[in-house]
C-alpha cells in the first residue's frame, strides 16, 4: 500500500470515528490528491483551528479558489460547524478530512469530477 493509500485510509477512519460520517472513498481520494504533497508535511496536513489566519486560509484558498464559493458569513459558519463535528479538543485536524466536509457541506463535489 502506498503512502498515499495509507493516509487515505486514515482520513477514512477519521470520518467514521471522529466525525461519525462514512466517507464517499473516490471523493475522499480525489479530495486527498487535490491537497497535494502537503499531506506529507506534518504541520501543512493539519489544519490548526485554533488560529485565526489558518481558518482564514481555508476560506480563502480552498471556499473561495478551489470551490469557486463568494466570500460572506456562510463560509465562517461552514468552518465552524466542521471544526465542531471534527471536535474542538481533537489534535490533529487532517486537512484533507476538513476540505472533504466543507465540499460535501457545500455539494461542490462536481469540483472533483
Amino acid at each position: 500500500m502506498s503512502r498515499r493509500e495509507m493516509l487515505i485510509e486514515r482520513y477514512a477512519d477519521d470520518l467514521r470515528n471522529k466525525c461519525g460520517i462514512e466517507p464517499d472513498m473516490d471523493l475522499l481520494r480525489k479530495v486527498t490528491i487535490g491537497c497535494g504533497p502537503s499531506i506529507y508535511n506534518a504541520d501543512a496536513s493539519t489544519v490548526a483551528a485554533t488560529q485565526p489566519h489558518e481558518l482564514e486560509t481555508v476560506k480563502r484558498n480552498y471556499l473561495m479558489n478551489k470551490l469557486g464559493l463568494p466570500n460572506g458569513p456562510e463560509l465562517d459558519e461552514a468552518i465552524d460547524k466542521v471544526i465542531e463535528v471534527y471536535g474542538r479538543s481533537e489534535r490533529n485536524k487532517y486537512r484533507a478530512v476538513v476540505y472533504y466536509m466543507l465540499c460535501r457541506h457545500f455539494g461542490k463535489e462536481s469540483v472533483y469530477a
